[in-house]
């Protein structure tokens, strides 16, 4: 890491050692996440929970700038809503379908009320809380309705906002940049010039008539509920092109891009003269790695579909300012503007339970007699007559029975005491956790199934959670010097010595010919 970015972690580390930890900050970083990828991540995805956070930081393990000091841009918008936004996406469709796709349609219907601006990671809370006050500052004041005049040129179309209800609306615009200044140390332009919800911009003259057409039939007598909503975007990628995967694709080559639909794709134009025919180089806005991929399993999206939304303020038309002010719980203000910090998870617990959900734990045995006894150790506990005895407290207490006796134990050696104990331990520290085990699965080795067995009675799970025996785990060619396969010990046998197994579980394919493949090389054929 350059020294620039570590001085600017260390000073982000610093200011949040001198406070408590958010709510959302803090599982992220008690699961070992550095302070500043997981400010990123809650940044990327909007502060709405440590779970989607998570999520991305996963999806972003192999981004090469992950520990880059990129912070996001921010910009606010006055939306509509109920049955105005309705009828302008049914503008946006029909002008598409009619008159092909304009500037307009990279962004949903809106008034811009802050141009695109950076705010650190550290201080996106700031940007909320800088909202909320600019909107309770003018709740009273809001217009009770916002008149919309049609306006049209050779290159625009769109409704105006003009008179008193525009003043007020630049007033909120600049206050919020006021307290965001204050608040989140941010540069912010509010808009001071004309007001205006685009309709359509950059389109062919001759579809002028068209789209004006169009436009007259929008409805403007309907009260309309309007939201102020912060959204964040990429700074990266404001002059890339944004593709989105129709289908799914698997990379057939290192440099290839692993595709599910519904991901977004960012490309360069300028930047394609590697590529082949039908094929682009693009960034995946899901992982952050970059690779070609086959554009005809890709479509154009829109500009802003690859935006956030973060908070929004709703200026209630229907209701009065007290009562907004007496119910903070109400989806006029705080609800609107907080829900997502509220619906978050509370405790690591929780949010190490759903990861445990989503992950695969790989556990190695406990120690295993023959490590510590050597390989005559079966020697050292049998008696004549072929019967267990123990020798050394570092032996097991017991075997299990075997149907054709202890012999079969030399190369499928139970744990040792201290393997036991490791194994009980493993269980206690994954309790400790609160991570949740949802199944298991474990090598047909012996040493194997009681290390399973061993860790679920820990999690209180050994009645609950049935030991699935996967032959396709089992490392006898790598680990093993002994020229003929292990005798393991049969599903039967496991029941029977007190494993709880699910007999109902049928090995994959591979699995089975893996064994198979054992099998040759003991008969010289491998």
């Amino acid at each position: 890491m350059a020294a620039g970015e570590t001085q600017l972690y260390a000073k982000v580390s610093n200011k949040l050692k001198g406070r408590s930890t958010p709510l959302l900050l803090e599982p992220l970083l008690a699961m070992g996440f550095p302070v500043h990828t997981a400010l990123k991540a809650l940044a990327a995805t909007g502060r709405k929970t440590a779970e989607e956070a998570l999520v991305w930081l996963h999806d972003h393990g192999n981004d090469p700038s992950l520990d880059d000091p990129i912070p996001q841009e921010y910009a606010l918008f006055l939306c509509p809503t109920g049955p105005l936004l309705e009828k302008l996406q049914e503008f946006w469709r029909e002008s598409k379908r009619q008159c092909a796709k304009n500037r307009a349609h990279e962004v949903f219907p809106h008034v811009t009320l802050c141009d695109f601006f950076t705010c650190e990671d550290q201080r996106v809370e700031c940007l909320y809380e800088a909202l909320k006050r600019a909107g309770d500052r003018l709740l009273g004041s809001f217009p009770t309705a916002v008149p919309l005049a049609l306006h049209s040129s050779i290159s625009y179309l769109g409704f105006f906002v003009n008179g008193s209800p525009a003043d007020v609306i630049r007033e909120f615009a600049m206050t919020f940049a006021t307290e965001a200044s204050l608040l989140a140390d941010c540069s912010v332009k509010p808009c001071t010039k004309q007001l205006h919800l685009t309709l359509a911009h950059k389109f062919y003259p001759h579809h002028q008539r068209t789209l004006e057409q169009l436009a007259r039939a929008i409805p403007l007598g309907h009260s309309c509920q309007w939201t102020a909503a912060l959204y964040s975007r990429d700074m990266r990628f404001v002059h890339y092109q944004t593709l989105r995967a129709l289908f799914q694709y698997k990379p057939q080559n290192v440099d290839e891009l692993t595709l599910s639909p519904g991901d977004y794709i960012f490309v360069d134009p300028t930047q394609q003269d590697e590529a082949s025919e039908g094929w682009v180089i693009g960034i995946s806005q899901r992982t952050g790695c970059r690779g070609f991929l086959p554009e005809n399993y890709t479509d154009r999206a829109s500009e802003s579909d690859t935006w956030v939304k973060h908070r929004m303020y709703t200026f209630s038309l229907a209701t009065d300012l007290n009562s907004r002010k007496d119910s903070e719980a109400s989806s006029r203000c705080s609800g609107e503007f907080l829900p997502q910090t509220a619906r978050s998870l509370s405790s690591l617990q929780a949010l190490q339970a759903t990861v445990a959900r989503k992950s695969v734990l790989v556990v190695r045995h406990g120690e295993r007699v023959d490590q510590i006894f050597g390989k005559s150790w079966l020697q050292q506990c049998s008696t004549p007559d072929g019967k267990y005895y123990r020798p050394d407290l570092n032996f097991p207490c017991s075997l299990p029975r075997r149907s054709r006796g202890i012999k079969d134990f030399e190369n499928d050696p139970p744990l040792s005491s201290c393997g036991i104990f490791q194994s009980r331990i493993a269980g206690d520290a994954l309790l400790d956790s609160g991570i949740r085990i949802s199944s298991v699965f474990a090598s047909p080795a012996l040493r194997c199934v009681q290390t399973a067995k061993l860790i679920l009675e820990e999690l209180k799970l050994e009645k609950q959670i049935k030991i699935r025996v996967e032959p396709g785990i089992f490392e006898w060619t790598k680990w093993e010097a002994g020229k003929t396969t292990p005798s393991l010990m049969s599903l039967e046998e496991l029941k029977e010595a007190n494993f709880n197994i699910d007999t109902d579980y049928r090995s994959l394919p591979w699995a089975c010919a893996s064994v198979k493949k054992i099998k040759r090389k003991e008969n010289g054929s491998w």
